[in-house]
């Protein structure tokens, strides 16, 4: 178990706050079970954060024909789509709610070259709303895998404000390595070519890198 790069920032951040807020509980406060509790809060605080940041090493299943999944959560829905942004054409897209107790580092999702890459501003409707595909932040990337691309989108939720995309096109895109996260609860959706063969449906729980989506012919 690792802490991802993309939480350095934050962590220092609550470590700092925390030690100093124990500092003045510690030295400031004579009610004993005032002092306590205070600590347990900043200590809780400091727990969570490095649990939010955790990022576990993962095994991708081999093979050039499967779309593994780019993030935990729960699988929100699975339907079929017009894609006109990058693969121009009928799809299937698969949607991820990621909770604020996933892990939230996101995975490439196929092997290839990043052909696409846009980041768009948007409202911050909650992630499980089917709106928020179109209207909240996201950040666009597709992968060009020779003889299909994928399109993904990190979708920013109610909560979660903050997209990180290590990301740019020309890069080469690795199925199940590291490229980035999005900070507290969100959503990923996936779209893959219409001929792709879905192998989860909504209720199922995905794990990055990990979890086939789909598979191509």
């Amino acid at each position: 178990m690792f802490i991802s790069k993309y939480g350095y920032d934050v962590i220092g951040t609550v470590v700092l706050v925390a030690l100093l807020g124990a500092l003045i509980v510690w030295f400031g406060i004579e009610l004993k079970p005032l002092k306590i509790t205070l600590l347990g809060v900043f200590l809780a605080f400091l727990v969570f954060t490095l649990y939010f940041f955790r990022d576990p090493d993962r095994v991708t299943p081999s093979g050039g024909n499967l779309v593994v999944a780019p993030a935990d959560g729960k699988v929100l829905e699975v339907k079929e789509v017009v894609e006109d942004e990058y693969l121009k054409s009928p799809a299937r897209q698969v949607s991820i709610f990621m909770s604020p107790l996933d892990v939230h580092v996101n995975r490439f999702p196929v092997s290839g070259t990043v052909g696409y890459f846009r980041h768009i501003p948007g409202e911050y409707l909650v992630a499980f709303d089917e709106k928020s595909s179109q209207r909240n932040e996201r950040t666009l990337i597709g992968v060009d895998c020779g003889t299909f691309k994928v399109l993904f989108k990190q979708i920013a939720g109610f909560i979660a404000r903050r997209i990180v995309a290590d990301v740019k096109e020309g890069d080469r895109a690795v199925a199940g390595e590291r490229f980035g996260m999005i900070k507290f609860g969100s959503r990923v959706d996936v779209v893959v070519p219409r001929g792709a063969t879905v192998t989860v449906k909504p209720g199922d729980r995905a794990v990055a890198g990990v979890t086939v989506l789909a598979v191509m012919p």
